[in-house]
C-alpha cells in the first residue's frame, strides 16, 4: 500500500525524479575540498534565521512605544525566549560569515566565469538582499545603536539629487525615524525580504545545476555534446547512468553520499563553533550585539560613536574615506557593483588560481586582506590615521579590479589538466 501510494503520488508529481537528478543522485566533481561547503551552511543559517524569525514575531511588537520592551520581555519571560533571540542575533552574523567566505571561494576558483555569469549574479543579488534584510532587522529592537544607525543609513539617500530629501521621507514614512519607520521595516524584515531571499535562492541552484558545479581546478567535467534521450530522463540511478552514457566516473560522484558527508562534518564543526557563541558570547565583544543598542531608544542622546555592525563596516568605511557626502555614497554603491561585474572585469580564459599567474594569486590575497581591515577601520572611532588609512585603502580596493582586467586578458598561466585532478 505504502509503495502504491509512493507511485500515484510520483505519477502525478514526480518529486523523487526531482530529487534525485537536482540532489541524491546530482554528479558533483569529485574534488570539491572544504571551501565548497559554505554554500551549504549558508542554508542551515537561513532556514535557521526562518525559523527563530518566525518565533520571535510571536512576541514582538512593532512599535515606538513597545518595541524595546518586548524584546526585553522575549529575553527575560518567554520560555527558551533568550536561547531563540541569541540563536537569530548569532545567526545573522554567522551567515555573512559563510557568505563572505562562499563569495571568497567564487573568486578564487572563477566560479564566476563563462558559462556562470548569470550563477554570480543571483548571489550578488542574494547578497543585496541579505544586506537590506539584516539592516532591517538591526533596527527591530529600537535600542540607541539602532535609532541612530538608521538615522545615519536613510539619511544617505539624502545625498541623492533632486529626489534625496522625497525618497528619505517615503523610506521613512515620517518626516523622522518614528514608529512608522520601525512598523514598515518590520513588515519588510519578516514578510517581503525573506521571500525576495528564497526565490533568488531558488534560481542561484536552478542556475548552478543548469550549467553544472565548478571545481578547484576550473575545468568542466567532460562530456559528450547532445541532450538526453526521453527514456533516460526516467532513469533515477543517475550515478549508474552517467558511468555507462558518459564514461565520467572518474571525473564526479554522487552528492549522496560523498558530498553530503563532507557537508555533514562541516556542519558538526558550524554547529561547535556556533553553540560556543550562542551560549558563552553571545554578545561577542560587542560586534554581534553592540553595547548601546541595550538602551532604548533615545533621540535627545546621541551615542559618542556611530557605526554599522560589523559585517557593513568594510563599505561604510568606503562611504566615510570620501569627504563628499553624494561622492562616499556613490563610492559605497560603486564597490558592491564592481564585485557583481567580476565576470566581465576578469578577461582570462583560466579560472582556478592554480593555473593563473602569480600576480593574480596576490592580488586576491591582497584585496582580501583589503577588505578585513576596512571592516575594521569602519567599524572603530574615527581619527585621523584611520580616515587616511581608509582613503589608501578604498584605492586599492578598487584597483584590484582596475589591475585585473589589464592583466587578465594577457596572463601568463600555467597549463591547465585535461580533466579534473584530485
Amino acid at each position: 500500500m505504502w509503495k502504491n501510494l509512493l507511485d500515484w503520488i510520483e505519477y502525478r508529481i514526480p518529486m523523487m525524479r526531482v530529487a534525485n537528478m537536482h540532489a541524491i543522485q546530482y554528479p558533483a566533481p569529485r574534488n570539491m575540498n572544504f571551501w565548497y561547503v559554505f554554500g551549504f551552511l549558508a542554508t542551515i543559517v537561513l532556514v535557521n534565521q526562518i525559523v527563530t524569525g518566525i518565533w520571535l514575531t510571536m512576541s514582538f511588537e512593532p512599535s515606538a512605544e513597545r518595541a524595546f520592551a518586548s524584546v526585553e520581555y522575549i529575553m527575560r519571560d518567554v520560555e527558551y525566549g533568550w536561547i531563540l533571540r541569541y540563536m537569530h542575533s548569532t545567526g545573522a552574523s554567522a551567515f555573512f560569515i559563510v557568505v563572505y567566505l562562499h563569495m571568497f571561494r567564487g573568486m578564487m576558483y572563477g566560479s564566476y566565469q563563462k558559462p556562470r555569469e548569470l550563477l554570480w549574479l543571483f548571489g550578488m543579488f542574494i547578497y543585496l538582499a541579505l544586506m537590506a534584510e539584516a539592516f532591517m532587522g538591526y533596527v527591530l529592537p529600537w535600542g540607541q545603536m539602532s535609532y541612530w544607525g538608521a538615522q545615519v543609513i536613510v539619511s544617505l539617500f539624502g545625498a541623492i539629487p533632486v529626489i534625496g530629501e522625497d525618497l528619505v521621507i517615503w523610506i521613512q514614512g515620517d518626516y523622522v525615524i518614528s514608529g512608522a519607520t520601525l512598523n514598515r521595516f518590520f513588515a519588510l524584515h519578516v514578510i517581503a525580504l525573506p521571500l525576495v531571499i528564497v526565490i533568488l535562492v531558488f534560481l542561484h541552484i536552478v542556475a548552478l545545476h543548469e550549467v553544472g558545479s565548478n571545481n578547484p581546478d576550473g575545468v568542466e567535467v567532460k562530456r559528450p555534446k547532445g541532450s538526453l534521450k526521453e527514456e533516460d530522463k526516467t532513469k533515477f540511478a543517475m550515478h549508474e547512468y552517467y558511468t555507462k552514457k558518459y564514461d565520467i566516473i572518474d571525473d564526479v560522484v554522487p552528492f549522496f553520499p560523498h558530498i553530503v558527508l563532507k557537508d555533514l562534518v562541516a556542519f558538526c564543526v558550524f554547529l561547535a563553533l556556533f553553540c560556543y557563541v550562542l551560549f558563552f558570547n553571545p554578545e561577542m565583544g560587542g560586534y554581534f550585539l553592540e553595547h548601546p543598542n541595550f538602551e532604548i531608544a533615545n533621540p535627545l542622546k546621541t551615542p559618542e560613536h556611530i557605526f554599522p555592525v560589523w559585517y557593513f563596516t568594510p563599505f561604510y568605511a568606503i562611504l566615510k574615506a570620501v569627504p563628499d557626502k553624494l561622492g562616499g555614497v556613490i563610492a559605497m554603491f560603486a564597490a558592491i557593483i564592481a564585485l557583481a561585474l567580476l565576470p566581465w572585469i576578469d578577461r582570462g580564459k583560466v579560472r582556478s588560481w592554480r593555473y593563473r599567474c602569480g600576480l593574480h594569486k596576490w592580488n586576491l590575497l591582497v584585496f582580501a586582506g583589503v577588505f578585513i581591515f576596512l571592516g575594521y577601520l569602519g567599524g572603530t572611532p574615527q581619527e585621523n590615521w584611520k580616515i587616511i588609512a581608509s582613503q589608501i585603502l578604498t584605492v586599492m580596493y578598487f584597483g584590484f579590479f582596475g589591475l585585473l582586467w589589464m592583466y587578465s586578458k594577457n596572463e601568463n598561466t600555467k597549463p591547465v589538466p585535461e580533466r579534473i585532478t584530485k
